[in-house]
């Protein structure tokens, strides 16, 4: 591949792996802002649904183009485990975000038929944050042997651990919202709404810790 040839393709992979971290910083800020009671109360139960909702798209296209376009294929036989690893680690978050895409619609169209009723609104999925715990491990994994990737920042450790901490706050935030059956009420409304928050800053810090430019090999000069 000569020069010219090599900056087109790095200069393709820098604009979907900006994409990539500009979808889920406005996915985490979409879910920081609909957790927040003051908003929630200011917008209404259809608005925030909305709010919580797009920020589930986000995330779901964000992390498509993480599994698909950014280099990471279906790891082959050759693959180097951390590259199996990164691979798994966006496989599954991907089904973290679609399963959250269908817990904010679920929740944004009770809104819309009941905007008024009584603990209505969206709570963190149950099934979503484990998918996302399991993917922040595996991406841990993977920047651990970051040298052994298609790139050595594609997995940073300081954005890993921030992925990690954000799954964690997101399944308590899935404690917190869990309905006690016998009294009708959540575990917690605060950890329900501060783990969401906690949990979307996290994945916010570490969308803005991505360091897209670093892929794109320019060709020596002359």
């Amino acid at each position: 591949m000569d020069d010219h040839a090599r900056v087109r393709v790095s200069s393709r992979r820098y604009v979907r792996l900006r994409a990539e971290a500009w979808g889920f910083g406005l996915g985490s800020l979409c879910f920081a802002v609909g957790a927040l009671p003051w908003y929630a109360e200011w917008a209404g139960a259809v608005a925030t649904g909305v709010t919580f909702f797009t920020g589930s798209v986000l995330f779901t296209v964000a992390g498509a183009i993480q599994l698909l376009l950014s280099g990471r294929s279906l790891p082959r036989g050759g693959a180097t485990r951390a590259d199996r690893l990164d691979w798994w680690a966006a496989a599954v978050q991907s089904v973290g975000t679609v399963l959250f895409n269908v817990s904010t619609f679920a929740a944004l169209a009770a809104a819309l038929r009941q905007p008024d009723a009584v603990g209505i609104g969206w709570r963190s999925n149950a099934w979503g944050s484990l998918a996302f715990l399991v993917s922040g491990a595996l991406a841990l994994g993977a920047a651990r042997r970051r040298h052994e990737l298609w790139h050595v920042r594609a997995r940073t450790p300081e954005a890993a651990w921030l992925g990690m901490a954000g799954s964690v706050a997101f399944g308590v935030s899935a404690i917190g919202a869990y309905v006690v059956p016998e009294t009708g009420s959540f575990v917690s409304l605060l950890w329900a709404n501060l783990g969401t928050f906690v949990g979307a800053l996290c994945f916010l810090a570490a969308a803005v810790l991505v360091r897209p430019g670093a892929t794109a090999e320019v060709a020596p000069a002359g």
